[in-house]
């Protein structure tokens, strides 16, 4: 069969952890849950005109028609793992990575270079999150290409340029309120939301006014830790389109923590922030230190 060449959005979603969710498990019930988590991310392909090349372990790989459809699915696949619970009491992540280019068609299967950097995307991807190339961020409409957030470069094998990484938010409305004309999706009238950050008697909020705290040891940053740990200027908080994000400047990394118990620790990244919860700068919750900042996400007044 002759090869054919075609531009796909391509997408791997992968269960993050899985190697210990059957250490802790054992064989039979650890598969039980994987089958049921890519089942019901499968499911979501149908309606964003997706297709599903294959399942590889505990990772599917599907392409889509565009980077618009892919990133849809890609949402609504945390959305349905999330609220699916799949592991029941046992919370269970995935993490998904996608890259738009020209791709060979041979059979079921599909190859080439703008595959390979949607499978290494995936693999640099945390729990919970979205991440995107440069070339899907380019081709998607203007009021979903304003809701990614550059965060990373990475190496590709084979290549000599770093690929820029772009970190797409999905938790709750956050796709959907791209959508015009939505009122479910609509802040409150006079309202907006903003990021209380808590340590000890220090207290900043993060909103459209004052859209970016510093974090660390300097006494002029926005919330300043006494702890040896933490770098001069540690991480920067920033408000951005009604979402909030960290962004790690440290060598230790930075520690986040939230409401469920999830906890992420992102060395030269950034992560969305969903409140509440808490932060650590160069130390592992672990280790229980002083240091922790707490945050919340609240309603204001809105500025005139």
């Amino acid at each position: 069969m002759a090869e054919q060449t075609e531009t796909l959005a391509i997408l791997f979603a992968d269960i993050s952890g899985s190697t210990t969710l059957y250490e802790s498990l054992g064989n039979g019930l650890a598969r039980q849950i994987v089958v049921r988590c890519l089942a019901l991310m499968s499911s979501r392909l149908g309606a964003h005109r997706g297709t599903l090349i294959k399942t590889i372990g505990d990772e599917i790989m599907c392409t889509f028609p565009n980077a618009e459809a892919a990133l849809r699915a890609a949402c609504d696949m945390q959305d349905a793992v999330e609220n699916g619970k799949p592991g029941g009491e046992m919370p269970i992540y995935v993490r998904i990575g996608f890259n738009y280019g020209e791709v060979i068609h041979e059979a079921n299967d599909v190859h080439g270079d703008a595959v390979n950097v949607a499978a290494r995307i995936t693999q640099v991807a945390r729990a919970r999150q979205i991440l995107a190339s440069a070339a899907v961020i380019e081709a998607l409409p203007p009021e979903l290409r304003q809701r990614a957030r550059h965060i990373r470069q990475a190496r590709i094998k084979g290549r000599q340029a770093p690929l820029d990484l772009f970190q797409i938010g999905w938790i709750a409305e956050g796709i959907e309120s791209a959508r015009i004309g939505n009122p479910a999706n609509r802040k409150p009238e006079g309202q907006e939301a903003q990021l209380v950050l808590r340590h000890f008697d220090q207290q900043f909020m993060v909103n459209e006014r004052n859209p970016t705290a510093t974090l660390g040891r300097n006494e002029s940053c926005a919330i300043a830790i006494l702890d040896a740990c933490a770098s001069d200027r540690h991480a920067t908080v920033q408000h951005q389109l009604g979402r909030f994000y960290i962004s790690d400047r440290s060598a230790r990394g930075t520690y986040v923590r939230f409401r469920d118990g999830d906890t992420v620790h992102i060395v030269g990244e950034s992560t969305m922030l969903r409140g509440p919860g808490a932060i650590l700068l160069g130390r592992p919750f672990s280790e229980n230190p002083a240091g922790r900042i707490e945050f919340s996400i609240e309603l204001a007044p809105a500025p005139d």
